[in-house]
């Protein structure tokens, strides 16, 4: 799958869905900061996908791009015991992206997707769109109708330095 393949994919299923979405193309950008500043969003409306080994199998979380994935809260919420991140060339033989491109839909991919809590208090959401340079923007209600991704606290906010 390139690239490509992976945007078409998604506005596949957000066009059959009758989603209603912005695709912004922008110079590449490799961090959630970048991202927020090159769109011109807040950091916390960035939607970003995490794909990590929970016990046995592989999921993806999704968080605003302002906080951090929590061990103890995917542990409290009872997903699994044991997690860790994919290495890069796992994200890459998995969804033949790098990691930074994937968009929140775990469902391209055959991956149950989680979603924290805090990501809902957004109106819109942006994420790359399986490409540093391609961004996609989309109410939140829009992305939950059409993912259905299981909605629950799992992130915790990132420390300000």
């Amino acid at each position: 799958m390139s690239d490509s393949t992976i945007l078409a994919r998604l506005r596949s299923k957000l066009d059959a869905a009758s989603a209603q979405y912005a695709v912004m193309e922008h110079a590449p950008v490799f961090t959630s900061e970048e991202a927020a500043a090159v769109r011109g969003t807040s950091l916390s409306s960035g939607a970003k996908a995490l794909i990590c080994k929970l016990d046995d199998r592989v999921v993806m979380f999704v968080m605003p791009a302002s906080r951090k994935l929590s061990s103890k809260l995917v542990r409290q919420q009872k997903l699994g015991k044991s997690l860790r991140f994919l290495t890069r060339e796992e994200v890459l033989a998995l969804t033949s992206l790098a990691p930074g491109s994937i968009p929140p839909f775990g469902s391209l991919f055959g991956l149950t997707t989680y979603c924290d809590v805090a990501l809902a208090s957004e109106t819109e959401i942006n994420f790359n769109a399986g490409d540093h340079s391609v961004s996609i923007r989309l109410a939140f209600e829009e992305y939950r109708r059409v993912e259905q991704p299981t909605v629950i606290a799992i992130a915790d906010e990132e420390p300000k330095s």
